[in-house]
Formats: C-alpha cells, sequence, structure tokens
C-alpha cells in the first residue's frame, strides 16, 4: 500500500525541496516523500532512493488570497504583499512589496514544503513538525490559541512520533498528511472541512485533529483544501473530499445544496486514477493519470473548462 503511495504522490500546493535522508526501510518519512517521490518537484529524481542522498534542495513557491510565499535554496522563507494579519511571517503587520526574509523557523531548522491559505501560511520543516503563521481567528494555525500571529509558530502536537509529509491552507483552515497516511486538520469547521464528524461554529478546531475514516486501510497520497471543503487522493487513485457542497465541490453527486458532508466522503466516479488533486473556492479539479483533468463544483465564469457555465456536482 505504502508502496503505491511512493509511486502516485503528486501533491497541488506544495513542492519538495529536501534532501534524503533514512535507511531504505518503507516507512514514509517527511524528507522521503518531498524530496524523492513527488515527480512535480524541481528536485525530483526518478531513480533516487532514500538513501543514496541525490535529492537536492531546490525552490518552491506558494500563493495566498493577496500574499506569497517561497522557500529558498537554503531551506529559509520569503514572503511579500499583504501582512495585515502577519501573514508574512516577519514579526511585524506590514505589508511587503518586495520578498522579505520570515522570523527564524526555529533552531538550525529549515522549511521543506510551504502553502499559503486565505490569510496564513504553513510550512513543513525538515523534522516533519509543521510552523504556521498569520490570521489565527479560526484556530487555522493550530497552536491551540485564536490569536494572530506575525512570526513562525509551532503548531500543537500532530500525534505521537507523528510527522507531517504534505500540507495545504485553505481559507480558514489547514490540512497536513501524516507519515502514517492520515489526514490531520485545523480551523474553521462551520461546513464539516475538518472532516472529523462535526461542524458547526462551535466545533472549530484549534489543535491538529484526525479526521474520520478514509475508509477501510485507506490512506492519503495528496491534499488540498479550499475556501471551506478539503479534497484527498487515496492510495488507490480515487478521491475523498469534505466540507462544504452547496455547489457541487464535493464530486459526490449530490444535487442537494444543503448536503455538506463532515466526513471524507468519495466523489462519484472519475473515470480514471487521479494523480493531481487542488480545490479552489468553490469547486476542484484533479489530474488523472492520462494527463487529462476533470472538474467538478461552482462554474459560472466557466472555471471546469468544460465550455459551460453550469455547475457540475459529480466529475
Amino acid at each position: 500500500m505504502r508502496n503505491i503511495a511512493l509511486m502516485m504522490i503528486l501533491t497541488v500546493l506544495i513542492s519538495a525541496l529536501a534532501g534524503c535522508t533514512g535507511g531504505d526501510d518503507e516507512v514514509l518519512e517527511a524528507v522521503e516523500v518531498l524530496g524523492c517521490t513527488d515527480s512535480t518537484a524541481s528536485n525530483f529524481d526518478a531513480d533516487a532512493t532514500d538513501d543514496d542522498g541525490s535529492c537536492e534542495f531546490g525552490p518552491v513557491i506558494t500563493a495566498g488570497s493577496s500574499h506569497t510565499c517561497a522557500i529558498l535554496d537554503d531551506g529559509s522563507v520569503s514572503c511579500w504583499g499583504k501582512n495585515r494579519n502577519g501573514q508574512l511571517g516577519d514579526g511585524t503587520g506590514e505589508h511587503r512589496h518586495t520578498p522579505t526574509q520570515t522570523s527564524t523557523l526555529g533552531d538550525n531548522r529549515t522549511a521543506v514544503a510551504i502553502s499559503a491559505g486565505g490569510s496564513h501560511t504553513c510550512a513543513i520543516l525538515d523534522d516533519g513538525s509543521v510552523s504556521c503563521w498569520g490570521a489565527n481567528d479560526d484556530g487555522q494555525l493550530g497552536d491551540g490559541t485564536t490569536s494572530d500571529r506575525d512570526a513562525p509558530t509551532q503548531t500543537s502536537s500532530l500525534g505521537d512520533n507523528r510527522t507531517a509529509v504534505a500540507i495545504s491552507a485553505g481559507g480558514s483552515h489547514t490540512c497536513a498528511i501524516l507519515d502514517d497516511g492520515s489526514v490531520s486538520c485545523w480551523g474553521k469547521n462551520n461546513y464539516g472541512q475538518i472532516g472529523d464528524g462535526t461542524n458547526g461554529s462551535d466545533d472549530h478546531r484549534h489543535t491538529p485533529t484526525q479526521t474520520s475514516s478514509l475508509g477501510d486501510n485507506r490512506t492519503a497520497v495528496a491534499i488540498s483544501a479550499g475556501g471551506s471543503h478539503t479534497c484527498a487522493i487515496l492510495d488507490d487513485g480515487s478521491v475523498s473530499c469534505w466540507g462544504i457542497n452547496f455547489k457541487g465541490q464535493l464530486g459526490d453527486g449530490s444535487t442537494n445544496p444543503s448536503e455538506d458532508r463532515n466526513t471524507p466522503t468519495q466523489t462519484a466516479n472519475l473515470g480514471g486514477i487521479a494523480v493531481v488533486i487542488a480545490a479552489g473556492g468553490d469547486h476542484t479539479c484533479a489530474i488523472l493519470e492520462d494527463d487529462s483533468a476533470n472538474c467538478w463544483g461552482y462554474n459560472y465564469f466557466g472555471q471546469l473548462g468544460d465550455g459551460t457555465t453550469t455547475d457540475r456536482h459529480s466529475p
């Protein structure tokens, strides 16, 4: 199962830049997944193994609602743009018109993956921990508070001996794939976008919270957090989504606008194996293994690319 995940993992909103370390123990480690198995990464080497050290550092960039962040070739982070909530992480609330280094990520810590959300930013560090900064009114930084942070701040525990291998920041929530293939989310949960079986203004999560089951013996290999929904590619190439479904952005075929999903829910038939997933404000798109694209959800502006402006409730 994990071998399948290693062959298939392709993440949108993050790319990789970690060097490979560790023995060939068939255990997913952050640096292995992000450095040697993501073929969208600038440092991808199809012949790399997790013990030959053939992965090299390379740049990574992510754009949020009104800000942009990049991981530099030394593993530091530079951001620019709107900074009202501290989403640039430089210790101030001043907008920046040129790339500006964030405050420290921690002693001898570097970033290996990064994702910019609505008004917050989260990064996976080289030890597999997660650091976030910016808006935190709904707990989207995962540090147990609702206080905005203008400098990188460690999330609360991801679980005993758990590390993050992929991360995606949404409108006001954040989700990560952990090294055992499970998914943990935190932040706003008014539509069930955390996926833990709850939803409502009293159910926002201020610390990393495991989603409900992805299915019998299923694990996640790619994830994308949208405006108020989340979608993941599973290790069998299927897609599971949760959260708001008003425009059909979960792709489960439901035409009832009140049928939001607060647990992972399989999309309708994709017609193939998904290898890349991207969740937008109110729509979702996937690339299949035959290089075709499949989209569903809100289509008022033609964002599904099917030649119409008709919403689609299934792929």
